[in-house]
């Protein structure tokens, strides 16, 4: 049966525009991505087929253009619409929360900090610099590691924050692996920044691991008090 023919409530699009994006499945974003099916399959057949396929949704997004090309029913140009989506998100993001913007909304700093960091291969430490509004100076990309682990130096980040004249900053390092749970390193090595920084007056609000689905706080997990 074509998508058309279901219940309207059924139909992704449909229910994106009554219900948002938020209430879909990842079968039916990426429905609405694809547009059309296959031969004996709707747009969401094949999507639950690629989904499967590539393992997960941040699988399939991270996937490299020969990886994503091979795939049934995807080629060049929905790799190079895939991009372009995924640019605009980075860029609206990035707007959202640009110099001198008050950090009013934490799902807008989950979003910007998962555009940035979710796609890369190997480990990044960033800092989201603040002045004592909270209004956003800058964010820095300041480590970069190996698929397993970065070096985070805390003399480093102190400097870096002196040099924004930051008074509060914001954490946030992926894990490749999709896994979100903080090790036992993080947890260290968060607590060794908060310290060296307090010795400046500057407090840390929050640190996030980028990982598939939600990014974990170490606030609202009891692990960090601002």
């Amino acid at each position: 049966m074509a998508i058309k023919d279901w219940p309207a409530d059924e139909q992704p699009r449909e229910k994106l525009l009554s219900k948002g994006a938020g209430a879909l499945t990842d079968a039916e974003l990426l429905a609405i991505f694809l547009r059309t099916g296959v031969t004996g399959k709707s747009a969401v057949d094949l999507a639950r087929d690629l989904l499967t396929d590539f393992g997960s949704l941040k699988a399939l997004l991270d996937a490299s253009q020969p990886q994503f090309c091979r795939a049934h029913g995807l080629g060049n140009a929905k790799y190079a619409q895939l991009q372009a989506v995924m640019e605009m998100a980075k860029r609206h993001f990035k707007e959202v929360l640009q110099r001198g913007s008050a950090l009013t909304s934490p799902d807008i700093t989950r979003a910007y900090l998962s555009a940035q960091l979710r796609g890369y291969s190997y480990e990044v430490f960033a800092c989201l610099f603040l002045d004592n509004q909270h209004r956003v100076i800058q964010l820095d990309e300041l480590f970069r590691g190996t698929i397993d682990s970065a070096s985070v130096y805390p003399r480093e980040v102190v400097k870096q924050a002196l040099h924004h004249n930051a008074a509060a900053v914001i954490f946030a390092h992926n894990h490749p692996s999709g896994i979100s749970e903080p090790s036992y390193a993080d947890k260290q090595i968060t607590e060794k920044l908060k310290h060296a920084l307090a010795l400046f007056d500057i407090r840390v609000l929050d640190h996030f691991i980028i990982g598939d689905g939600q990014p974990y706080s170490f606030v609202e997990n009891g692990l960090l008090t601002p």
